[in-house]
């Protein structure tokens, strides 16, 4: 059986593999397009633990600029003029960037510092600081989330998002892929990238604990830029092992949080959006076929 991975697009599912991707998206007269391709072979070097998180990260961007600019052709009509080019989604993927750090990195430091200045054992404690930093960056994620996800077109990604985590659920029970046998699985996964996102937040905590208190806030704010890709490679080792000793009790009792937190970027999918995740992943499932 095959480690596969996934991610919802506009109208539609993306699905990679160990050395293959593709991306299914349904139009709006109904049909579903397919495109797939093989990914670049990495260096071993890149393969190594803590490094390949990193490596993953940015792969995932790149897939995810590719995705979502076929998802956004294929599923407007050229009569609505709404197809996008390459340039305008990678503008958007860099503002994207841009408000991330803005949002989750500058705003809960300042915000910290603020209330430093009214409770002065923060400012004075560096594990008081930093953990009140988490605390901030966490409440402004769920609020970010929760807001995001009243906007009609994000529900329906919601909604391709949770049709993909039942369509992987199927797959890893050697179920045959059919809507019947994914539509009675979780829309949650041990493995989603949210669950990657909550224990981010948790490990950048435990991480930013080595920034000195004194330093400048100019200092603090690049220290944590420069920090992301130490973050991001050990939240990826934690997420795999938490997904291999998922049945571990207190494995699973550790990723629960993840799970809550997938309740608010998935949806409960119609069988047409099951659909269309079953055939991104027997497409990637035939290309890995093809490459055997």
């Amino acid at each position: 059986m095959k480690n596969v991975g996934g991610q919802a697009v506009i109208e539609g599912v993306m699905m990679k593999s160990a050395e293959n991707w593709t991306v299914a998206v349904r139009d709006q007269g109904g049909m579903i397009h397919l495109k797939g391709e093989r990914l670049a072979k990495l260096p071993r070097a890149l393969k190594l633990p803590m490094v390949r998180g990193v490596v993953a990260l940015f792969q995932a961007l790149a897939l995810g600029i590719k995705a979502i600019e076929f998802s956004a052709n294929k599923a407007y009509s050229e009569e609505s003029q709404e197809n996008l080019s390459k340039l305008s989604i990678t503008l958007t993927i860099i503002f994207s960037i841009v408000l991330g750090i803005g949002l989750f990195i500058l705003l809960p430091l300042y915000a910290t510092k603020l209330l430093g200045l009214v409770f002065h054992g923060i400012s004075k404690n560096s594990i008081l600081f930093n953990l009140t930093d988490g605390v901030v960056r966490v409440f402004i994620f769920l609020v970010y989330v929760v807001l995001i996800g009243v906007w009609k077109e994000m529900a329906r990604i919601f909604m391709y998002h949770g049709a993909e985590h039942k369509v992987i659920h199927a797959y890893e029970e050697g179920e045959v892929l059919t809507v019947e046998n994914a539509r009675k699985y979780s829309p949650l996964h041990p493995r989603c990238g949210t669950s990657f996102l909550m224990i981010v937040m948790v490990v950048s905590i435990l991480i930013f604990s080595f920034i000195p208190q004194h330093w400048p806030f100019i200092y603090k704010f690049l220290a944590r830029i420069f920090f992301v890709p130490v973050i991001a490679g050990t939240s990826f080792e934690l997420l795999k092992f938490s997904a291999k000793m998922k049945d571990n009790p207190f494995i699973s009792f550790m990723i629960q949080p993840g799970l809550l937190l997938q309740r608010l970027t998935t949806r409960e999918p119609d069988d047409s959006q099951i659909e269309v995740a079953i055939r991104a992943l027997e497409e990637v499932l035939k290309l890995e076929e093809g490459h055997a």
